[in-house]
């Protein structure tokens, strides 16, 4: 990556963007500020939209690396990475496995609970199930509860069930719409994230939504929305979280950067709920404040994550 004289060369890099997910704008203000940011470091960038019927973005001549800003579907579940490993290219975060892992939240909390994390507790529920299967799934995990699908991000179509109806009113709309979903125990606390930036985790930071939870309108519309960084928390506590994101990263195999939500209880018990292996880069995001908090600025942190997966390549 050194040019003449010992000075770093600028990369070519193309920032992929949009997608087909549901998380689509937010992937478009994402790719954006990343693409600017390094620009900003001197790298030539070009920002692409794509889709898995358009994927000539990732056909560019001289191409040193590719930084994925795809959330969702598509972008975060190991289908644009295992299209990058065909054409042999660099590309920033976690590889087709790990994604595909980390976005599957029934497979990502099987490997927590095996890992000895604690998460909450869960059925799966799938359209193909007879309604007395249903029920019975159902049944064991009661309100209130958090019914949400099994695949997607940015809190899109989370409900907080308190009663049985509701539990069954949003199950049935998921189901209708995804073919399955999870019901997962509603844990009470506060909620709290665990960025990871190479091997290391990063300041942790405080979500208090003025919503009921960190829904999307409270994740990239909602100004009331408070984050505090290094949270006022005993030492051991914070060290905790810090080690159980860094533990929840390492076992489902991410590497370079992400996210890891969690809901510390009364009883300071951190319940992991997912891994994010594409969070978010717009100015509502987490790990660039969590990245601030560290004394890495916004520009650093792109060009940061592009350099080790260069490392990682060997170029």
């Amino acid at each position: 990556m050194e040019a003449a004289g010992g000075k770093v060369r600028p990369l070519e890099i193309t920032v992929l963007t949009g997608g087909p997910s549901s998380e689509r704008e937010v992937s478009l203000d994402s790719g954006r500020a990343v693409a600017e940011a390094l620009r900003r470091c001197g790298h030539h960038v070009t920002a692409a939209d794509i889709s898995p019927d358009d994927t000539s973005a990732l056909g560019r001549a001289g191409l040193d690396a590719v930084f994925i800003a795809l959330h969702g579907a598509f972008g975060e579940d190991g289908q644009v990475q295992r299209l990058c490993e065909a054409r042999g290219l660099t590309y920033v975060g976690s590889g087709p496995d790990a994604s595909q892992r980390a976005m599957d939240k029934d497979a990502s909390k099987r490997t927590f609970r095996q890992a000895g994390l604690a998460t909450p507790d869960w059925a799966l529920i799938e359209a193909s199930q007879t309604a007395s299967q249903r029920a019975d799934a159902a049944a064991g995990v009661p309100p209130p509860c958090v019914v949400k699908p099994v695949d997607s991000g940015s809190s899109v179509d989370v409900y907080v069930a308190r009663d049985g109806e509701a539990q069954a009113e949003a199950l049935e709309l998921l189901l209708d719409k995804y073919g399955r979903a999870m019901i997962e125990t509603f844990i009470s606390g506060r909620e709290v994230t665990v960025s990871v930036l190479g091997r290391q985790p990063l300041p942790v930071l405080e979500i208090r939504p003025a919503e009921e939870f960190y829904n999307y309108r409270a994740k990239y519309s909602d100004d009331r929305t408070e984050y505090l960084v290094n949270p006022d928390l005993p030492p051991a506590v914070t060290r905790n979280l810090q080690a159980a994101g860094l533990k929840a990263h390492q076992v489902l195999g991410c590497r370079d950067f992400s996210r890891v939500d969690f809901i510390l209880d009364g009883n300071a018990v951190p319940w992991v709920l997912e891994v994010n292996t594409i969070p978010g880069f717009t100015s509502h995001s987490l790990l660039p404040k969590a990245a601030a908090a560290a004394g890495i600025s916004f520009e650093q942190l792109c060009d940061r994550i592009v350099r080790l997966a260069m490392d990682r390549s060997g170029r």
